[in-house]
């Protein structure tokens, strides 16, 4: 059965209980309504009664007839069954109910309940109940209380109107009842089908997803007001985090095409790079072995350049050894210290090798933090040899040492010519050389700034570069500072 279909039922199952207990309670509440109304006409009926029957009025007119009587009684109570009963058990009168149309209704005085005999007067309560008639299916309301001198008054009404009235109830209310069931399961069907038409949108939605592998569709009707919409909601977060599943695995895979890439590139860079120094030893050593040794100056020249190239070959392999530990997430010698104090180091030793780069320091703040101070101080010189590298002599350059957003803050700026937008974006990448035009020996292996990031990086800072042609080079570096309310 499907979903729709099991609603429906529950509807027309709620309608049937609904209306089957209304039912009910309106045919109680209207029997017992029928019953008061009769037994309120048998009491308003009593009272002229009781005084046409009463002992004392009979011995005030010893003269009446029994057949003046009865008419007397039909005319006080007509239609009404009406039995005088002695305190001998003998019946005085008895009159049968009638009705227009119908038979008389008599009834067995024998099981007809009577008030106890006592002293009390015909005021005491009277008893009601009902019986059924003598001969007939039909019901009679009786209503019998004890007179004066210790006689019982029985009147009597019949309650074939009050039961047709209620058979006619039982069928109004069950014609009603089954009407208003097919309309509630005729109205129930297009209301759940309504209701339903956003499960019938994820569905198609869904389907569509899954045929198509489109994971950029969402699922209409999203809304954490209804249970739909919260399915619908559950299913875009899900439909997310397959997106997102996806996304990430694409960029692993990219991340590791790129670093194949790189990795190619750093290969191909490092051969390149001691293609040079090798080549140059090799002509060195060719130039001793064709009689070098044997003179003086060209000996002196070929020992010479062969010690220069070994130490750019060991600077280079130092420089890659450095990159491939802090690849590796090798851990640093932390400890305190005083960042001013490094870069006033650094500051110093920048002034005594070249004095014609000035440089001047301000500092906002004594800043302390948890660092390797031999990186630390690496970062700082190579940052400044940079200056001297790549701007001409006279530059300026400012340092400033301070706080920020609660991390140590250090900003080294030039005045020098600064560079490119293609160029400061990728002025991180390993083996990028700002001015190729220079050569190695001038210029570097184009490491210094991708060991800065990486000992930026492994500090748990991060460095950016803001530089416009024309405009100088400003490069900031950000350190997670040391917390001197910690230890307190």
């Amino acid at each position: 059965m499907s979903l729709r279909a099991r609603l429906v039922a529950a509807v027309c199952l709620v309608s049937m209980v609904a209306l089957g207990s209304a039912g009910v309670a309106t045919y109680t509440l209207f029997a017992h309504t029928q019953l008061r109304q009769i037994d309120d006409s048998l009491q308003r009926t009593h009272e002229p009664l009781e005084a046409l029957v009463a002992p004392e009025d009979a011995r005030a007119n010893p003269s009446d007839s029994d057949h003046d009587m009865d008419r007397s009684i039909e005319q006080v109570a007509p239609g009404l069954l009406v039995a005088v009963i002695d305190p001998s058990g003998e019946v005085d009168v008895s009159l049968p109910a009638r009705e227009p149309g119908h038979s008389p209704l008599t009834v067995d005085i024998g099981r007809i309940e009577r008030p106890p005999a006592t002293s009390g007067s015909y005021r005491d309560q009277p008893f009601y109940s009902t019986l059924r008639a003598d001969d007939s299916s039909t019901d009679v309301r009786l209503r019998t209380s004890r007179l004066s001198d210790g006689s019982v008054l029985v009147m009597g009404l019949s309650l074939r109107d009050a039961t047709e009235s209620r058979r006619r109830l039982v069928t109004i209310e069950l014609i009603v009842a089954g009407i208003a069931l097919i309309a509630a399961a005729l109205l129930g069907w297009l209301l759940v089908g309504v209701g339903l038409r956003p499960l019938r949108e994820v569905e198609r939605t869904t389907l569509a997803i899954a045929s198509g592998g489109d994971l950029d569709h969402e699922v209409p009707g999203a809304d954490g007001s209804t249970e739909v919409g919260r399915l619908a909601a559950a299913m875009n977060t899900m439909f997310g985090r397959i997106r997102a599943a996806f996304a990430e695995r694409d960029a692993k895979e990219r991340a590791l095409a790129e670093s194949e890439a790189r990795m190619r590139r750093f290969v191909a860079d490092v051969s390149h790079e001691l293609r040079t120094p090798l080549a140059a030893v090799t002509a060195y050593t060719e130039l001793f072995e064709r009689g070098a040794r044997d003179r003086p100056d060209d000996l002196e020249r070929a020992l010479r350049g062969i010690g220069i190239e070994a130490a750019r070959m060991r600077e280079l392999v130092e420089e890659l050894l450095l990159l491939a530990h802090l690849d590796e997430g090798r851990p640093l010698e932390l400890r305190r210290i005083d960042l001013v104090e490094i870069v006033v180091d650094a500051i110093t030793a920048a002034r005594a090798v070249s004095p014609d780069w000035p440089i001047s320091l301000r500092v906002d703040d004594v800043v302390t933090i948890d660092g390797d101070a031999s990186r630390l101080r690496q970062v700082m010189d190579n940052l400044l040899a940079n200056v001297r590298t790549h701007t001409p002599a006279g530059t300026t350059t400012s340092v400033r040492v301070g706080s920020r957003d609660g991390q140590a803050e250090i900003v080294v700026a030039d005045d020098g010519p600064g560079m490119s937008a293609e160029q400061s974006a990728r002025v991180f990448e390993r083996f990028f050389r700002a001015d190729p035009s220079r050569s190695r020996l001038s210029g570097g292996a184009g490491l210094g700034m991708a060991i800065i990031e990486a000992l930026v990086a492994a500090h748990g800072g991060r460095i950016g570069v803001d530089t416009a042609p024309g405009q100088g080079v400003r490069v900031t570096i950000l350190l997670p500072r040391h917390d001197d309310t910690e230890e307190a």
